[in-house]
């Protein structure tokens, strides 16, 4: 049966709650590393947008707000370091690529685009390396074994 607060402690799950120093450790490094992908991804995208992206209908202000939406995500991992924070992060790489992807093959909102264009390929290499990053970092904290104290879970969030 589903269990509202249940739901919420696992969204909320940390490094700290896990048993293993080695996984509390790694958890933290690939949070840290994969926020850094999604900054480096937001700054990208808010340079594009200032060298002209800004003009184009639709992805120029989509553009804004990926870049905004990347770097508060980053910060937002590396202060709270949720699994659902690296869930969203991961998504957030990936959908970010996949537009890209879109706009070149396809086209997206009636506007084509480039991998020749100037960071396109740096951009694809940064978005998905942080999602690889961040996923990996998701299912280590989803997966490693959660501490016990006095034969109960450890409470979420924690301080790690």
């Amino acid at each position: 049966m589903f269990n509202r607060e249940n739901a919420i402690r696992f969204l909320l799950r940390r490094p700290g709650t896990l048993e293993s120093q080695s996984a509390r450790w790694t958890v933290l490094v690939l949070a840290a590393i994969g926020a850094g992908f999604l900054v480096w991804s937001g700054v990208i995208h808010l340079m594009l947008w200032s060298d002209g992206y800004k003009s184009i209908s639709v992805i120029g202000p989509l553009f804004l707000a990926q870049g905004i939406v990347c770097i508060a995500l980053g910060v937002a991992i590396v202060a709270l370091r949720w699994l659902a924070l690296l869930a969203i992060g991961a998504v957030t790489g990936v959908a970010t690529a996949i537009g890209l992807l879109l706009s070149v093959n396809v086209g997206l909102f009636g506007f084509t685009d480039s991998l020749a264009v100037p960071y396109a390929e740096l951009s694809l290499a940064v978005e998905f390396t942080a999602a690889f990053v961040l996923l990996i970092g998701a299912l280590l904290l989803l997966l490693a074994e959660p501490a016990r104290l006095a034969g109960k879970t450890s409470p979420v969030p924690s301080r790690m």
